[in-house]
């Protein structure tokens, strides 16, 4: 086993850079990342489920520099959803430290420009601070966009838009019969999570599982999606840029 990890290493470096000197030009500008199979990735090699969920915080920061190296303006990372908040507490409070830490770190960098996007409300107080505070400590950077998914669920999203688009009419004083008349879907879409962000063009989820789960619902109406057998704490650089050169080359025939 010792000399294939010796031969992979040799091999994989040259393999990924013919990749990325290969990829066309039509690359995304928007990804979603659904980042699973963490606890059986734990499971696979004999440790606790926070040892799964700590190796897959680690492999957040090497995925945005890969991002960034092909010019992916948007990433969404998928790290909680609001059906994880159901838990057992053992093991979702050390879940909710460890992405709350990952998050510090991204945010200490200032390398990227850090947004939650959730029900922040079903949060402990104190995990949701620390999320609005990267927000806020990264507000100026210029550097790509990565909408942090903490708690998220699909359609509680599109719950939480239209609740708003509501609210904001009721305050103009719009009656319900005059709203009905009018509400399309850009009107919907102004109150989502990611509004004013573009729809992800490519969303990727490892772990063979082949299901969206949830996952902006609304907004990958027209995304194309890869599908990875790796759970996510093994998902590599050669991975990500197999996924990018899988959209690249895809005939894209919207509406049709």
């Amino acid at each position: 086993m010792d000399w294939k990890r010796g031969v992979r290493r040799v091999i994989y470096p040259a393999y990924e850079a013919r990749l990325l000197r290969r990829l066309p030009e039509n690359l995304p500008r928007h990804v979603g990342v659904m980042l699973d199979g963490n606890r059986r990735w734990a499971r696979a090699v004999g440790h606790d489920t926070a040892h799964g969920y700590r190796a897959g915080a680690a492999n957040i920061e090497p995925l945005l520099g890969w991002c960034g190296e092909v010019g992916i303006e948007v990433v969404t990372l998928w790290l909680l959803s609001t059906d994880n908040l159901n838990r057992p507490a053992e093991e979702l409070e050390p879940l909710l430290q460890i992405i709350a830490d990952a998050v510090d770190s991204l945010a200490v960098q200032r390398r990227w420009r850090l947004n939650p996007v959730g029900a922040l409300d079903l949060l402990p107080a104190e995990t949701a601070e620390r999320l609005k505070a990267a927000q806020e400590a990264t507000r100026d950077v210029d550097g790509m966009l990565v909408n942090v998914a903490v708690p998220y669920g699909g359609r509680r999203e599109i719950v939480d838009a239209v609740r708003s688009l509501l609210s904001e009419h009721a305050a103009k004083g719009t009656s319900l019969e005059d709203l009905a008349g009018v509400v399309d879907i850009d009107m919907i879409g102004s109150h989502l999570y990611t509004r004013g962000q573009p729809d992800p063009d490519l969303v990727i989820r490892t772990s063979g599982e082949q299901r969206l789960g949830g996952f902006l619902l609304w907004q990958s109406a027209t995304s194309e999606f890869y599908f990875c057998e790796a759970y996510w704490p093994d998902f590599r650089r050669v991975d990500f840029l197999r996924a990018i050169r899988a959209y690249a080359l895809r005939e894209r025939r919207h509406g049709t």
